[in-house]
Formats: structure tokens, C-alpha cells, sequence
């Protein structure tokens, strides 16, 4: 009887501790709703980019991508930004899809233009960069490297 007592103590001691961990986690994941003002940007390719991905200015987090889409009659990802509402980005900003390292996850940088007039709540990015693909480069890479070597013979 006295062992059933100590696995019952411990089972409910683990418990304890996995209810505590995931609170933590949860708290300190990030996962409130977005709050800000929504704009969208197109782009021909959007490899890695996924809702949740942070968008950046400066190296420093401004907002997150809320949605992803395709549009069915251009066939270009509509991407849906929602921006800190203190941070106001000019007509001209450009958005440009970018990896965080080798083998990081992707995020989308915002490069702010020089004009006075700023876009507004459910405007457009008109300048965008669409993600390059490290396979792609590897590739011409290794090709462009092989047909150099024959024109050498």
C-alpha cells in the first residue's frame, strides 16, 4: 500500500511540473494576437515564408505575416502584413524576403524609402524581392562552373 501512495505522489508531482512548463511556455511564446495595422505586398515566389513569419526593419521585429494567399488570376502570393501601430513605413518601402543564416527560417525585411507619403491600413508594398532559391544558386553555380571548363579544351 505504501508504494501505490509514492507513485500517486509522484505522478501528481510530474504533472505539476508539465502544467507549470507549458504555462511558462505559453507565456513566453508570443502567441497573443496580432495587434496593428494590416497592409499586403505581392511576390513571384515566397519559398519558406510562412504565416507567423516575423517581419523586420533594421534587424528589429516590426510585425508578423498573418496570411498567406494565392491569387488566382495573376498566380503571384498575396502576403498580409500586420505592422506595429506606432511604425509607419513610406509608399516607396521595399519588402524583400530573407533567411536568418545557411539553414534559418525565413522572415520578410522592409527597406523604408525616402517619401513623405505613407502607406495607408489596407494598402500595398509596391516593391518587392521575391526569396531566392539556394538550390537554384547551387545549381548555376556547379553548371556555369562545368561549361567553363569545357570552353578551356
Amino acid at each position: 500500500m505504501r508504494a501505490n501512495l509514492i507513485e500517486v505522489v509522484m505522478g501528481a508531482v510530474v504533472l505539476v511540473v508539465a502544467i507549470v512548463f507549458i504555462a511558462f511556455a505559453y507565456s513566453s511564446s508570443q502567441l497573443q494576437p496580432v495587434q496593428g495595422y494590416n497592409i499586403t505586398a505581392k511576390f513571384d515566389r515566397i519559398d519558406g515564408l510562412i504565416r507567423g513569419s516575423d517581419i523586420k526593419m533594421s534587424g528589429v521585429k516590426i510585425g508578423t505575416v498573418t496570411d498567406v494567399i494565392l491569387d488566382p488570376k495573376s498566380y503571384l502570393a498575396v502576403v498580409t502584413l500586420t505592422l506595429n501601430p506606432n511604425i509607419k513605413v513610406p509608399v516607396d518601402t521595399a519588402a524583400e524576403i530573407v533567411g536568418d543564416g545557411l539553414l534559418g527560417s525565413k522572415f520578410l525585411a522592409l527597406v523604408p524609402g525616402g517619401e513623405d507619403d505613407l502607406i495607408p491600413e489596407g494598402g500595398e508594398i509596391q516593391h518587392t524581392q521575391s526569396s531566392i532559391s539556394l538550390e537554384a544558386l547551387i545549381g548555376k553555380f556547379i553548371y556555369n562552373s562545368d561549361a567553363k571548363d569545357e570552353s578551356k579544351k
